[in-house]
């Protein structure tokens, strides 16, 4: 009888990915960081444990968006109090932070619940070219076009 592999938390071996996303669409970028994320590109995958690895975006700012969704695309937050429904420009989003577009994207793409939210955490994006983790020699991946 052949059984099914289930990871457990503690088994999980987790790598450094370096992703450039100079030039890249937006939501194609996103749904692959979703994917690392995840771990749905491991054979070791299992839904209900977080088994994905950590992901470094560099050149946030220059992510780019088809048609025109950098001029109509808006996205919304509620500040809490009565009538604190705020929204800013896809163009206003990337002059303030760059990064927030990629965080975001990427955000929606989860799991809703406990689960996404810890996977989240091993995102991290920087508008610019360098970033803080050397030290966790991060490997290149590259986007499937």
């Amino acid at each position: 009888m052949r059984t099914t592999y289930l990871a457990k938390a503690g088994q999980v071996d987790r790598q450094w990915l370096l992703i450039d996303a100079q030039g890249q669409t937006l939501g194609r970028l996103a749904s692959e960081i979703a994917t690392l994320l995840r771990g749905k590109h491991k054979p070791t995958f299992t839904p209900n444990v977080d088994t994905g690895d950590h992901v470094i975006v560099i050149n946030a700012d220059k992510v780019v968006v088809t048609g025109n969704k950098a001029q109509q695309k808006l996205y919304y937050h509620h500040t809490g109090y009565a009538g604190g429904l705020k929204s800013i420009s896809y163009e206003r989003l990337m002059e303030k932070k760059p990064e927030q577009i990629i965080y975001l994207a990427v955000k929606g793409m989860l799991p809703h619940n406990r689960l996404g939210r810890a996977m989240i955490k091993k995102l991290r994006v920087y508008a610019g070219a360098e970033h803080d983790h050397a030290a966790q020699q991060p490997k290149n991946w590259e986007i499937r076009s």
